[in-house]
């Protein structure tokens, strides 16, 4: 790896979206090579299409691995011996093979450390989904592939707003027994910890939304809040974190009331994505916490609708690259502070003498 550059693993996503179109419009921009090394898991010929039928100046280099790329460079990695046919807008099933493919590739290469980070352009979950792709979406398929047993933990983020999801792509009929108290306690751990330690937050504040309109109104439409989310906060409270609710997602999200907390803690994914994508639509980012990986996206889909017209913004993949590498300066931070950790000194008294004691100080909880 090169000095302090950070080297950026770029998948291509579904080529018939506006997911070239946003990464050459991105590093068309002198300034964002400067801030790291981007390497592409794609096509060079369909890169290339791309940028001649958009009419970019976006230039790179064709390597057989993000170990060749240049610092200065984009570099674009072949991932596919087939011929891609781009048709903008359209759903086919080939191009999810090409995006399952580069997504691979690219994860192949992090476990050989050759990127550092990794950033997912959008795909169409219909044309990826196959008996090798069996997940219902990035989030779930590196947690599979990386996550060495420990679950992950999809957060939503846009400056000091951060949306975290207990449940995520299941079918909203599903969501009330998904929502247990373990699994409520388990993302909260998380999400603390990923404040903590990807976000450099010290003490972070995470509320909590209510599952039921009005929080259940105390039983009268729902006993979720009493039975299974109190609880849960309550002992996570007890353990030292600071957690707070449950909150009725209107009149929270509406009064302005999560400008207060570092985290929010939904419990299913409309919950969360609605009001964050009013907010943030234009500029916010996908982040998946709970990985050995730092992964990050733009939080827009594939854009069928205008692809291939030139119009695309791509101000939420610009800030998915710049979360990528504060994210992963943190995380060398953190690991950094703990290889030498402070130890705890206290006095224990023994007959008419004090004794001083030294012991290691325990990590976060």
């Amino acid at each position: 790896m090169e000095s302090n550059k950070i080297k950026i693993g770029i998948t291509q996503g579904d080529v018939n979206g506006v997911g070239y179109e946003v990464i050459l419009k991105t590093f068309a921009e002198p300034a964002m090579l400067e801030l790291c090394t981007p390497v592409i898991y794609g096509s060079p010929k369909v890169a290339a299409y791309h940028r001649k039928s958009l009419d970019l100046p976006t230039s790179f280099s064709i390597v057989n691995s993000a170990s060749e790329a240049q610092s200065g460079r984009l570099s674009v990695v072949n991932c596919t011996n087939d011929e891609v046919k781009v048709e903008f807008g359209k759903v086919d099933p080939e191009i999810g093979k090409a995006a399952f493919d580069a997504l691979e590739k690219a994860v192949e290469e992090f476990r050989e450390r050759k990127i550092d980070v990794l950033v997912t352009a959008p795909i169409n979950k219909h044309t990826i989904r196959s008996e090798e792709f069996p997940f219902p979406g990035h989030t779930e398929y590196l947690e599979e592939r990386l996550g060495e047993g420990e679950p992950s933990l999809m957060i939503l983020v846009k400056d000091d707003l951060r949306m975290a999801l207990v449940t995520g792509h299941i079918p909203v009929s599903e969501i009330p027994a998904a929502i247990t108290k373990e699994r409520i306690q388990e993302k909260i751990r998380i999400f603390h910890h990923s404040l903590k330690r990807d976000f450099n937050i010290g003490s972070p504040r995470i509320a909590v939304l209510s599952l039921n309109p009005h929080a259940g109104d105390d039983g009268l439409i729902g006993t979720e809040e009493q039975t299974v989310i109190i609880p849960a906060i309550q002992e996570m409270a007890e353990k030292g974190m600071l957690c707070y609710g449950p909150y009725p997602a209107d009149g929270f999200m509406g009064s302005g009331n999560y400008t207060k907390f570092d985290g929010i803690l939904a419990m299913y994914h409309d919950q969360g994505l609605t009001p964050f994508k009013v907010l943030a639509m234009e500029d916010g980012v996908n982040f998946t916490a709970g990985l050995p990986i730092v992964r990050t996206s733009p939080a827009h889909g594939t854009a069928y609708d205008i692809a291939g017209q030139g119009i695309a913004g791509e101000e939420s993949f610009r800030q998915a690259i710049y979360l990528a590498i504060d994210v992963y300066r943190n995380r060398q931070r953190d690991a950094q502070a703990r290889v030498n950790p402070l130890r705890k000194q206290y006095y224990e008294k023994r007959d008419d003498s004090d004794k001083l004691k030294l012991d290691t100080i325990e990590d976060d909880i």
